[in-house]
């Protein structure tokens, strides 16, 4: 791996530092070919020789980005991963995100840290249901889009009509900066729309980069023939309905450039690179909590979007993956936690590429810092140096839907238990709930979707030694308890309990729907509020 990340000279020129940075996330449906593309990327940049299977076959290498071993296993991404790397001058934070549905609140929380995302569309699919509740967060933060159609060697839809979904089903207009020469399935090149010519489609040997072979019309039209004359009228036709690239469109998030490729091929991924280094924005000032945009050049400030244990399991640390808002980051210095008003000393911080590390003296406003041995720090806490304290606002909790009592399957080990399991609430993979009904040596886990529980029950296994049995509940709606004081009124119901989560809210947890409706009928003065995610 190569490292090539390093501050200018003079590099107290934060605002210029910063410049330099692209901090984006890759969002799709599950099997897009999320973990491909990204590998892809790295690959293009010189970082990795060759990009690694994603399927878990037998004999197949797994991706650098899918470390825990139930990716590896089920060639899917389950836990969010942070790359960091060179490409020219640029510096990039590329952050892959899972695709499985159950794991919507890692990824939402990813999407808080990045400037823009890629999109990433199957081309037999279209946009899928994962992928719209995906847009619709970036919609709110608005975050700008880019458009990847991929897997365009393979059968597929129409491009006009993959572009009209787009503005369909999204309210996004399609800007093409390429266009496919031959049906998907049938891939014989791509029209570079803003150069004019047409790169031939030879796909990269054992996943590395091949050089772009371009034509100009006059050879494309003689090699490609009635392929190339129907790309270049339907790239017209789009053109001529106002899909001319219009940059202040594309960071207003009204409007998305459009790419084709196929990245397993490792085809059409250089000029998306090339794309994200030339349009895609920058770090911006971000707003705290008092709605105050920090400015870059502020003094440092951070906060944690992720809180990940045992990446390296020889060592079973906690690395907090915290995202540089304003200032310099300086490996050693004494920072504030804005959550417990404590200090929290930097010494171990490390640049991320995948489960690979190096240590980090320097960081800037956009970069990606693990903070390694970070048991102190939670995921929202915000970091900063100096006066007068910041805080940025905090993350979102999903609202549950799957709730199990977890307990010891040895109780031999009750101690691995607890830590373990504070681990877990800590991360955020799952939410941990307690209540005076089972006392502290039953905790509750409450996940946004089923496949929560088997990470969390292979990690207490494999991680902290601990294996558990769980006991699953029937609870199917969830409030938080506005009052305290109104707790025995949930509780004295058969199908309905209070637990308090790990941050000090108030569930109210209920067997179905109706339950909540007769309890709230019953007693009027009750206040229960609903658990929205952010941007749902």
């Amino acid at each position: 791996m190569k490292s090539g990340i390093a501050a200018r000279p003079g590099s107290a020129d934060v605002s210029g530092e910063a410049e330099r940075r692209r901090t984006f996330a890759v969002i799709s449906h599950p099997d897009a070919g999320k973990s491909t593309l990204t590998e892809a990327l790295a690959v293009h940049a010189e970082v990795i020789a060759e990009a690694g299977a994603v399927h878990g076959k037998s004999g197949r290498r797994g991706v650098t980005s899918d470390w825990l071993e139930m990716e590896r296993a089920r060639g899917i991404s389950i836990t969010s991963a942070a790359l960091q790397f060179a490409y020219g001058d640029t510096v990039i934070n590329l952050l892959d995100t899972p695709g499985h549905a159950d794991f919507s609140e890692d990824t939402y929380r990813v999407l808080s840290a990045v400037d823009s995302a890629v999109m990433l569309v199957d081309a037999a699919k279209g946009l899928e249901p994962q992928t719209l509740k995906l847009f619709d967060v970036c919609r709110y933060r608005g975050i700008p889009v880019i458009t990847f159609i991929n897997k365009w060697d393979r059968p597929g839809r129409d491009a006009l009509a993959l572009c009209d979904e787009l503005i369909d089903r999204i309210g996004l207009a399609a800007m093409p900066l390429t266009w496919p020469v031959g049906p998907a399935g049938q891939l014989r090149g791509m029209l570079d729309l803003a150069e004019g010519n047409t790169i031939r489609y030879q796909p990269a040997a054992g996943g590395g980069a091949a050089p772009d072979l371009r034509l100009d019309p006059v050879r494309a039209e003689a090699e490609f023939g009635e392929d190339w004359r129907r790309a270049r009228e339907e790239a017209d036709l789009l053109l001529a309905a106002g899909g001319d690239f219009d940059l202040t469109r594309f960071t207003a998030a009204t409007a998305t450039p459009v790419l084709f490729g196929a990245a397993v091929r490792n085809f059409g991924v250089r000029r998306l690179l090339d794309l994200l280094v030339g349009v895609a924005p920058g770090p911006a000032p971000r707003f705290d909590t008092e709605e105050r945009a920090r400015p870059l050049d502020a003094p440092f400030s951070a906060f944690v979007f992720k809180v990940q244990t045992g990446m390296d399991p020889a060592h079973r640390d906690q690395v907090a993956f915290a995202r540089v808002c304003s200032g310099v980051f300086e490996r050693g210095m004494v920072v504030t936690n804005a959550t417990t008003r404590r200090p929290f000393a930097t010494k171990y911080a490390q640049q991320l590429f995948g489960q690979q590390r190096s240590t980090v003296d320097i960081a800037f406003p956009g970069d990606v810092v693990g903070l390694v041995n970070a048991t102190a720090l939670r995921v929202g806490d915000t970091l900063y140096a100096g006066k007068p304290p910041v805080r940025f606002p905090g993350l979102p909790s999903f609202a549950p839907a799957h709730f199990a009592v977890a307990r010891p399957a040895d109780l031999g080990r009750a101690k691995q238990f607890r830590k373990g399991v504070e681990k877990l609430g800590a991360e955020g993979v799952v939410q941990v709930l307690r209540s005076d009904r089972r006392g502290e040596a039953a905790p509750v886990l409450a996940a946004v979707g089923p496949m929560q529980f088997e990470v969390a029950a292979h990690r207490m296994e494999h991680e902290f030694t601990s294996p558990i049995r769980l006991e699953h509940l029937q609870y199917r709606a969830a409030r938080r308890l506005a009052d305290p004081a109104q707790r025995a009124l949930v509780d004295a119901g058969r199908r309905s309990e209070v637990l308090t989560r790990l941050d000090g809210t108030d569930l109210a947890l209920f067997v179905e729907e109706m339950d909540l409706r007769l309890l709230c009928r019953g007693n009027p003065e009750l206040v229960l509020e609903p658990l929205v995610a952010e941007g749902g």
